[in-house]
């Protein structure tokens, strides 16, 4: 009822400007009749007064005449013009502005009542986080949601040879149910030729292995092979293993994105909001989470009511050196394995660059190490292309001249 009252009043106070518009142009015509009458009238009086001062003989006969003459110019041509303006104004009846107001408020309810929803409830906040809650709760399980939406496709086209290792290590897990390091391997690749459900139930056996020793990350990339495999959907099983996951290590980034982005799908974008962005605050510009939610938080913020603008991307840190992983790697290799190792690096620093452009430091790290592995001609190319793209920035392009000072290049 509340809603019809103001929406009523609403219609009114539309048309009442209209309609008083009509009436005070009324009021406009009036007036202007009355004000011409008033000048005729002014006139009338002078000519009588032109007679009296004649008989008493204030003015001549002759003045007396011209004064006549000049006063009835003017009665005339105000008369003509009274008669005109009544002739091409026309004044719009009172019940005209009455009958403009009732047809703009009655067409007005009725457009609302044929194309908007004038039996719907309202939706307070607590209603909707009720229903919010009920979706939630209600919402379809792991295997419904398979059985009726396709799972995402593979992070690679799987070849032969790799489908035939995947289904070698399935029939020796058969007969090795405990064994850790097999499940973990087939999990992995399971899902990368895309079968995200087979992934996830390797998973599933790797936590039962672990037992309590399972870790946040482990529970986090079963809900990533479960939300794989239901197409981007967060199951209640797959809530469930985030909140393990979240129970572990209340900071692990997969768990936080896939919850906000389980949120989002039931109602609540508020909750996601507040879940991704000190996320993407706190992260790393190549965490894998950062661009889906750079592409999302945006549109998030708007439904939950959040001005939010996306500040800019962080720049990706090229200049992380090896992992404590690859040094333990070169402990046991050959001086020209070594090598090779290093020549991979650099390679792939060269590609990037070439392909993505880079910071000054990685020039003058990449034409250095060209010059260590002795390819003097290819890190003289280099420097020769740095002092282009850098030579209008002194600042930088002195960054990359101590690379080319370490590899001798310059003196």
């Amino acid at each position: 009822m509340t809603f019809w009252i103001i929406a009523t009043a609403i219609a009114i106070l539309s048309a009442a400007p209209l309609a008083l518009a009509l009436l005070r142009a009324r009021g406009i015509v009036a007036d202007s009749a009355s004000a011409a009458e008033i000048e005729m009238k002014v006139y009338r009086d002078q000519l009588k007064e032109v007679d009296r001062d004649a008989a008493r003989g204030v003015i001549s006969e002759e003045d007396a005449k011209r004064a006549r003459v000049e006063v009835s110019r003017r009665l005339l041509e105000a008369d003509k013009a009274r008669e005109t303006k009544a002739k091409t104004t026309t004044a719009a009846p009172i019940w005209a502005a009455g009958a403009l107001g009732t047809v703009l408020v009655v067409s007005g309810l009725w457009l609302y009542y044929d194309l908007g929803q004038p039996k719907r409830e309202d939706l307070p906040l607590s209603y909707r986080l009720k229903m919010a809650e009920e979706i939630r709760a209600n919402r379809p399980s792991q295997a419904e949601i398979e059985q009726t939406r396709p799972s995402s496709p593979p992070i690679q086209e799987p070849d032969e040879r790799l489908m035939t290792l995947v289904g070698q290590l399935r029939t020796a897990l058969e007969t090795r149910p405990d064994d850790l390091q097999g499940h973990i391997l087939l999990a992995r690749n399971e899902a990368v030729i895309g079968n995200y459900d087979r992934a996830y139930a390797a998973q599933q056996e790797v936590i039962r292995i672990k037992g309590p020793g399972a870790t946040a990350d482990d529970y986090a990339d079963l809900a990533d092979m479960m939300i794989l495999a239901a197409g981007g959907y967060v199951s209640p099983e797959a809530e469930e293993a985030l909140s393990k996951a979240l129970s572990r290590d209340p900071q692990n980034g997969t768990a936080i994105y896939y919850s906000g982005m389980m949120f989002a799908q039931n109602g609540r974008p508020d909750m996601t909001f507040k879940l991704w962005r000190p996320l993407l605050n706190s992260s790393a510009a190549d965490d894998p989470w950062v661009p889906p939610v750079r592409a999302q938080i945006e549109a998030v913020a708007q439904a939950a009511g959040v001005r939010y603008t996306l500040p800019p991307a962080p720049a990706a840190d090229g200049l992380r050196g090896p992992t404590q992983e690859d040094i333990d790697a070169t402990a046991e290799m050959t001086p020209e394995e070594r090598q090779d190792m290093i020549r991979g690096m650099v390679d792939g620093l060269s590609a990037r660059l070439a392909n993505e452009g880079g910071s000054p430091e990685e020039w003058g790290r990449l034409i250095s190490s060209l010059a260590m592995l002795g390819d003097t001609e290819r890190a003289r190319a280099i420097w020769n292309e740095a002092q282009v793209i850098f030579g209008p920035s002194p600042e930088a392009l002195a960054v990359v001249r101590q690379g080319a000072e370490r590899a001798g290049l310059v003196e």
